[in-house]
């Protein structure tokens, strides 16, 4: 788990550090940024549509204490919805970008020239949206499951949020992996299969990217900062 972490905060440090992964950084940035703002109103509105629904009604005083409690968990779990909208609509909008980037992580990595970063648009968009229905899929049949548990009295909304919490990082890390785990050609059954091998590490960075996904500013970086790592990370051959 430990190194999950750690390989996702490399990414971070290397991104900057080089000037020739900061050079497209920035275009992701901004195109990311005019994202979020619109992922933003959706995430509030979502808070507010939850609170409203599940706030219990009541005069004593343990109603303020639940009230409270309810309104923590509709902010966690309309956020960790915001960060898996915020990462399947980033992933396609860059796509290109990000495979440019990885192109010139690995060059940086292995200490070969850089070639031209002459990737196109379309395919790296419909490469990415391909590689997300399946991944889609299972969140939502998790999602479903969340849905079927929430009415459970006391315990339903914290089951809930850990359900989508747990599907929705398994579903961020798919996302994360798409662009070095494409250059690898990488098919789905492969990808489930490197996070059943390493568990541990997946859970470290899909948690540390959840978590810094449900940052303003801060989740901007994530995806780059992701495919920087990985590039390196992943295994070249099998």
């Amino acid at each position: 788990m430990i190194r999950g972490v750690t390989v996702l905060l490399g990414g971070f440090a290397r991104m900057f550090a080089e000037a020739t992964l900061r050079s497209v950084l920035w275009r992701i940035v901004l195109m990311l940024f005019v994202l979020m703002l619109g992922v933003t109103f959706g995430v509030y509105a979502l808070a507010e549509y939850l609170a409203a629904l599940w706030l219990p009604a009541g005069d004593a005083w343990y109603w303020q204490i639940i009230s409270w409690l309810v309104w923590v968990l509709a902010v966690l779990l309309a956020l960790f919805t915001g960060a898996v909208s915020f990462t399947v609509l980033g992933s396609v909008a860059v796509a290109p970008w990000l495979e440019m980037l990885a192109a010139r992580a690995e060059a940086l990595h292995r200490g070969t020239p850089l070639s031209e970063d002459n990737a196109g648009w379309v395919g790296p968009v419909m490469h990415s949206l391909a590689n997300a229905v399946r991944p889609l899929l299972g969140l939502l049949a998790m999602g479903a499951l969340a849905l079927a548990v929430i009415w459970l009295p006391l315990v339903g909304q914290v089951a809930a949020m850990l359900i989508w919490g747990f599907a929705g990082i398994r579903f961020l890390n798919y996302e994360l992996m798409d662009v070095p785990a494409t250059r690898r050609a990488w098919g789905f059954a492969r990808r489930k299969q490197q996070m059943a091998d390493r568990r541990l590490f997946w859970l470290g960075f899909g948690g540390l990217g959840m978590a810094l996904m449900m940052l303003p500013v801060v989740n901007l970086l994530v995806l780059p900062a992701a495919v920087v790592s990985l590039s390196t990370e992943l295994p070249e051959n099998d």
